[in-house]
């Protein structure tokens, strides 16, 4: 199990994926980064019913143990946040799901969430994570380059993912 992780207003700890907390922040962070897609090249906000088929659809069971992890940041004590990073072979993790409650973005749950991952990365005996990402969420990007990822050539065939990232977690570098 991944130690806590804690700040001054944060604490981050494994949680299960489909607690009711885990479940509230997927919700909200799918709901984000679909409508902002969705408005973005349509005009328009995603059909109610297709957020329902697609989180239903990825209810989390990637990020269960013992091949991955998810964490739930608490700020105040109330869910803020969250991350999930799970195995895809041996020596490679994937970090998934970052998200923080927009009111609590700026307050240092993000990086806070995303070393937790890498813990938890580590701890699963990954050596190197890597992530996707789309152009349009540039606070993602600008946070995974703040925090030592290397953008890379495509990973895997996400249809949405404009641009891959790694880094290794032994805190080498990338060649």
């Amino acid at each position: 199990m991944a130690a806590m992780t804690t700040t001054p207003a944060w604490t981050v700890t494994p949680e299960p994926f489909d607690s009711a907390d885990a479940a509230a922040l997927w919700r909200e962070y799918y709901t984000e980064v679909s409508d902002r897609w969705y408005l973005l090249h349509e005009g328009r906000r995603t059909d109610p019913a297709e957020l329902e088929r697609e989180i239903a659809a990825r209810p989390g069971a990637e990020l269960a143990p013992p091949v991955g992890r998810l964490l739930v940041g608490r700020y105040g004590g109330a869910p803020g946040g969250c991350a999930g990073v799970r195995l895809l072979d041996a020596g490679t993790a994937e970090l998934t799901r970052v998200f923080v409650r927009p009111g609590l973005r700026g307050t240092g749950g993000a990086p806070l969430l995303v070393g937790a991952a890498e813990d938890a990365a580590r701890a699963l005996g990954a050596g190197r994570i890597v992530l996707d990402t789309r152009g349009d969420l540039v606070e993602a990007r600008a946070l995974y380059a703040r925090l030592g990822y290397t953008e890379t050539g495509r990973h895997n065939d996400d249809p949405y993912a404009e641009h891959w990232f790694t880094k290794r977690l032994d805190g080498s570098r990338l060649r």
